[in-house]
């Protein structure tokens, strides 16, 4: 079978879907294909128990500075406008109390400083700056059984989206799916994708071989590898994290967040009820290196060592960031988490900090939790690359998206479509304010009303 198409999209996760999504409803592009290998939309790190469920503003993850939180911010108000319009019963998402915790002097000096002195009050106006009593209101288990001695704060606010980014990525396919011209393919690998002649792509897969003028990449840690079978990203390689969580009983509201780690790519342990079932609080994420793209996926190994290289530039990129003494004791403690018995002690304290009245008892390993998050290392400089990376070549795009991705996925598809357009010699166009009306026009802004989830009955 051969088909042609002016766009395929090769990744039905988060990522290609949203792009789908914008596409099929926002532009005149006749043809477009997306090609997912699973048998489902979102069936790898998308799904609901292989991420952090958290739709990232900047407003509380302490690892953002101020340019990047005003980066992020546009992107999850583009998907939690989404939300607001196109999920009005919460199956996909809910809305709790979010909060970064500091515990003890230091802490507090330095999230009072984050918030009053370096513009982060001023960037988010719903977040405020509470105190022992308030957090108590919020999270009666954060301050149970604390030492009322220890200075207690926090950044709090409402927008505490819980996202199962697998409906949503099925959700923005079953809306392209209504669009004439659009064709999703479900259990079809891409085997190679090859520049012709012409200046066409052919991408060749299980299912036989399809002729498109733009291709675009989003298959997660994967797309590095496309990437560099087609001769780009020679300076790249990647860091597999893969994450888990321990569970607990029903012992959050909403979201706790504590201050991140200097110098950690990873993010700061947390707390937070599960989006499907607010009577389950997990704890995480753990973040153990493995070498491969997949979690429990051994084919993948190979897969790995494909974009990781075996060059010199490789293995002292590795070497270097792996010998920073903040990196290599935390990557080495996150090994002790996994083994049985001993590793749910060892990981306590950091529950503690959050819920101080938990004790091993009430936690345990979550099986069936937990992605792999690629880690971006560049090798010209020998460190990491914190956040996205995007590839561009001609007529071709590869997204690699680690946290925050998901956040961000309908600004990475509305920039990508921008450009895909161009690819496409001004032939088609993208109406841009309709997209915005459809999104980030619908997100509620401060002394707005918010709309109130639906009764169940």
């Amino acid at each position: 079978m051969t088909e042609d198409y002016d766009l395929v999209i090769v990744g039905g996760g988060i990522s290609g879907a949203s792009l789908l999504y914008t596409v099929a409803n926002f532009t005149d592009i006749d043809r477009v294909a997306l090609v997912e290998k699973e048998a489902g939309i979102a069936a790898v790190n998308s799904n609901y128990t292989n991420n952090s469920q958290t739709l990232h503003f900047g407003d509380i993850e302490t690892n953002y500075t101020l340019e990047k939180a005003k980066e992020v911010k546009e992107g999850a108000e583009l998907l939690a406008g989404y939300l607001e319009n196109a999920d009005p019963d919460r199956e996909m998402h809910d809305k709790r109390s979010k909060m970064v915790l500091a515990v003890g002097d230091e802490e507090v000096d330095s999230l009072e400083r984050r918030y009053d002195e370096e513009g982060f009050g001023d960037l988010f106006p719903k977040l405020e700056a509470i105190g022992r009593e308030e957090i108590a209101d919020l999270e009666p288990k954060v301050v149970e059984g604390r030492d009322p001695r220890t200075d207690l704060m926090a950044l709090q606010t409402p927008d505490g989206y819980v996202v199962d980014y697998g409906s949503v990525s099925k959700s923005f396919v079953d809306s392209a799916s209504e669009v004439p011209g659009v064709d999703v393919y479900t259990s079809t690998e891409v085997k190679n994708v090859e520049r012709t002649i012409d200046g066409d792509y052919e991408v060749e897969t299980t299912r036989g071989t399809f002729e498109t003028d733009v291709t675009v990449v989003a298959a997660g840690s994967h797309s590095l590898q496309f990437a560099k079978q087609m001769g780009y990203g020679e300076d790249m390689s990647l860091l597999p994290v893969a994450g888990s969580f321990f569970l607990a009983d029903d012992l959050l509201n909403g979201k706790v967040y504590t201050l991140q780690m200097k110098k950690l790519p990873f993010a700061a342990v947390h707390g937070d009820a599960d989006v499907h079932d607010d009577s389950i609080t997990r704890f995480g994420p753990t973040a153990k290196l493995v070498p491969a793209l997949e979690r429990g996926e051994v084919d993948t190994i190979a897969d790995f060592f494909d974009v990781f290289g075996f060059t010199p530039a490789s293995f002292l990129s590795y070497a270097n960031i792996l010998a920073d003494k903040v990196l290599l004791p935390y990557v080495l403690k996150n090994l002790v988490y996994d083994v049985p018995a001993v590793g749910k002690r060892a990981f306590l304290p950091h529950v503690q900090k959050v819920v101080p009245s938990v004790d091993a008892g009430d936690i345990s390993r979550a099986k069936g939790y937990g992605g792999v998050r690629p880690q971006i290392v560049d090798t010209s400089t020998k460190q990491l690359d914190m956040g996205e990376a995007k590839i561009t070549g001609e007529d071709i795009i590869f997204n690699i998206t680690p946290s925050p991705g998901a956040s961000t996925c309908l600004k990475n598809a509305m920039n990508d479509t921008h450009q895909i357009v161009e690819f496409l010699d001004g032939e088609y166009e993208f109406d841009e304010s309709a997209f915005r009306a459809a999104t980030i026009e619908e997100f509620p802004r401060e002394g707005e009303p918010v709309a109130a989830a639906a009764d169940d009955d």
